[in-house]
């Protein structure tokens, strides 16, 4: 994200509850094992299986800087922003819908370079959209997703106090991959080509062609992990709402950065899209991963029983990530 974070009543995240508080007056409650607003994805039952529900805006100028990167890394970002909301929800893409607003003289054919190259590396095909002109660049990318098979999907809700609290990477390579970029000198070639970035060429490819952990999510749910969120905002910003949601504290005693980037990165810059899971089963976690082929999770933590409690290494965890500065309106 762009952004700074924006605190308090005026923000997104209060926005996103009194939209809820709302949307609950106007129409009945969920049906029992159902998910609708406030999680990653919605979670409808569907036959004998789940249906997941997932969509994600990027708009030019706040989640991704044009002068830095490709109209083709947009559209790329894009869709790996919709895909990771299914990974953390533990289910598989389907399909994805597309809808693109912007100026008239957007090169569509370079924006859905990186969609269409998005999707087909996660497996989930585009099967349709809208396309309308605006005053600046607006992609919308819905996907659905499934979960057949029991456990079903995980939710951010589901933590207790005594669990394990794993991600599955190294965190902040997205956000020192943005300040690569924005470093001088700068030159007008496309983000992500070739190796003139030297020893941070890894850096600025997490930050224009990041990966949803698909596999990740869906291992981690058969594992049986209690609760999981994606890293978008923040990891300060999500393992607060995971904790939120769950009505738990966490203490973290470590924090995994990647190579080139600050532990302020790793807090605080998000769009790494890892997963953050709490589990009571951390031998199961390790073991699942192990068996899959798949990247050792990582524990930085625990879940604890008050809710207000949030620390890293027993001082107060730093409010840290990105929330769009929405007002309250009349």
């Amino acid at each position: 994200m762009l952004g700074d974070v924006a605190k308090g009543a005026s923000g997104e995240f209060a926005a996103i509850e009194r939209i809820r508080v709302e949307l609950t007056r106007r129409f009945p409650a969920p049906p029992s094992g159902e998910t609708w607003i406030g999680d990653d994805a919605a979670v409808l039952i569907e036959g004998t299986g789940y249906r997941l529900l997932a969509t994600d805006l990027t708009v030019a100028g706040v989640h991704a800087d044009l002068e830095v990167m490709s109209l083709a890394d947009l559209g790329w970002r894009a869709m790996v922003s919709a895909l990771s909301d299914i990974a953390a929800m533990g289910g598989s893409p389907r399909h994805a819908l597309v809808g693109v607003a912007g100026p008239p003289s957007t090169d569509l054919d370079l924006l859905y370079e990186g969609l269409g190259s998005a999707a087909a590396s996660h497996g989930c095909p585009v099967v349709g959209g809208d396309l309308s002109t605006a005053g600046q660049l607006v992609v919308a990318v819905t996907v659905t997703g499934r979960v057949d098979e029991a456990p079903p999907p995980v939710l951010r809700s589901g933590a207790r106090p005594g669990d394990a609290i794993f991600v599955t990477g190294a965190l902040g390579a997205s956000a020192a991959g943005l300040r690569v970029l924005r470093s001088p000198p700068r030159t007008m070639e496309p983000a992500g080509n070739g190796d003139r970035y030297g020893a941070d060429a890894s850096l600025v490819e997490a930050h224009v062609r990041p990966t949803a952990r698909v596999e990740e999510g869906s291992v981690a749910r058969r594992a049986g992990v209690d609760a999981m969120i994606d890293v978008s905002d923040g990891l300060s910003a999500d393992l607060g709402h995971l904790a939120e949601a769950s009505g738990v504290g966490v203490e973290i005693d470590l924090v995994p950065v990647s190579r080139g980037a600050s532990e302020e990165e790793a807090l605080g810059g998000g769009e790494d899209y890892e997963l953050v899971m709490a589990t009571r089963q951390q031998d199961r976690l390790i073991r699942a991963f192990e068996e899959a082929g798949l990247r050792a999770p990582i524990r930085i933590g625990t879940c604890t029983s008050d809710p207000s409690s949030r620390t890293l290494r027993g001082e107060t965890l730093p409010r840290m990530g990105f929330e769009h500065p929405w007002g309250r309106g009349r």
